[in-house]
């Protein structure tokens, strides 16, 4: 088919050549007949698989119900129900919850409500953060080049401070955390003192960066400044959320409870849905008007969400994320081993990035690009992401993912790698399809 007789924008381009057909469970489905595994999820978002057959039919019972409800003119059950299940999952001190669509809508919504709760004009967010594509969020964001050229300048008041990269500085973690917390008390002096900085706002392990994570000592860290300065803790789990890293939030992993919780991407399956979770006292200290939205909370999203939530609780699929994450990072490493090409492992549970370097061990975008058409045409779909012409290939499959279905998809990523470099294939290397 000729590209040009259809008409998406020309800078809407696919990492794959594939017209899908249909999908289920792990699989996609070509129109031309091929069949892939797959190993991006919509990007994260896929939590439960293609159509897992309890969200669908949640759907469609929604569907013959009520489509659209929109929430300022009336309500309907599947939101109130959703937002009781989301506040029984937050903190003790979250109990209110507000319904957008993206990811973006939510960390602008978190964005409002800092700024106008407490009164303070500024956000203090982290380098390789990404928090979104619209001109608030955006003004957030320091992942890539790419998503902020030709529109600035950007919105004021943002400072950006250090993120503990522990490949990136050469530093233990304790290092790097203590470097990164010591540049952040120079901001505060300096460039946006507590009296003005409204919100510190962070992804506990960073997505479009390469799945670079946090850790233990930085965390807290921020959490013990925010206490002591009153400057809220935003945590965008966008991507790091609902399960993905083996745990229900990324910011669980370090012992830190924030004042204020984005997320979308996973929570609903595929569904347009996300959400801002914070305390009423703090909702409450926001403006009227300041939170809306047409389709915020549809009906059909909120029982997929609903839905969602269900089958990550009685299919465990977060304990899955983590065993099978685990196995994914161990064969990943033995894999590593035999080719130096991989520099780095990142992440954690089924949210993994392999960075890819050249001969002299920098960043290889070309290589990414080339190791997703090599997976491709052995069946796997894959994204990739990073700073660095996208040399990081990411791990994000539903987390549904079997032990059988990470071995086959290490063992295509590992003849890829073959391919696209040379050398001798491993005998073990095969494609099932």
């Amino acid at each position: 088919m000729n590209d040009n007789v259809h008409h998406l924008s020309p800078l809407l381009r696919q990492s794959s050549d594939i017209l899908v057909e249909s999908a289920q469970g792990m699989y996609v489905y070509s129109e031309d007949g091929g069949k892939y595994m797959d190993f991006a999820s919509g990007i994260g978002v896929l939590s439960t698989g293609h159509c897992h057959p309890r969200v669908v039919e949640a759907a469609k019972d929604q569907i013959d119900r009520v489509v659209h409800a929109q929430y300022a003119i009336m309500k309907h059950q599947p939101i109130l129900d959703l937002s009781d299940r989301i506040v029984e999952l937050m903190p003790d001190a979250i109990d209110s919850v507000f319904f957008s669509n993206a990811g973006t809508e939510a960390v602008e919504a978190s964005i409002r409500l800092a700024r106008q709760a407490t009164g303070k004009p500024n956000i203090i967010a982290f380098r390789g953060c990404f928090h979104g594509r619209t001109m608030g969020s955006l003004a957030t964001t320091s992942s890539s080049a790419a998503v902020r050229q030709g529109v600035q300048p950007l919105m004021g008041g943002v400072v950006t401070a250090p993120f503990p990269d522990t490949n990136w500085y050469n530093m233990s973690e304790d290092k790097a955390a203590d470097f990164a917390l010591r540049e952040l008390d120079y901001i505060l002096q300096v460039q946006s003192v507590p009296m003005e900085t409204a919100a510190m706002l962070i992804e506990p392990i960073q997505g479009e960066a390469g799945y670079i994570p946090g850790n233990t000592r930085f965390m807290q860290g921020l959490q013990e400044r925010c206490n002591k300065h009153g400057i809220l803790l935003i945590m965008d789990e966008v991507q790091s959320g609902n399960g993905r890293t083996g745990l229900m939030w990324g910011y669980e992993h370090f012992g830190v409870e924030p004042d204020v919780v984005v997320s979308a991407k996973g929570v609903a399956s595929g569904f347009q849905l996300s959400f801002m979770a914070a305390p009423a006292e703090l909702m409450s200290r926001a403006l009227p008007g300041s939170q809306g939205g047409t389709y915020g909370g549809n009906a059909v999203a909120c029982a997929a969400g609903l839905a969602t939530l269900d089958v990550i609780r009685d299919e465990k699929l977060v304990e899955n994320a983590a065993d099978r994450g685990a196995q994914l990072r161990a064969r990943l490493e033995d894999v590593q081993s035999r080719h130096p090409e991989i520099g780095n492992i990142t992440g954690r549970g089924l949210m993994i990035g392999t960075h890819l370097v050249d001969a002299h061990g920098k960043p290889d975008g070309d290589r990414g690009a080339k190791m997703l058409k090599a997976c491709e045409h052995r069946g796997l779909l894959m994204i990739r992401c990073g700073p660095w012409g996208g040399n990081v290939v990411r791990w994000i499959p539903p987390l549904i993912v079997s032990a059988e279905e990470i071995d086959w998809a290490v063992e295509q990523f590992e003849a890829a790698l073959v391919e696209t470099g040379g050398g001798e294939q491993p005998a073990a290397i095969r494609n099932t399809g």
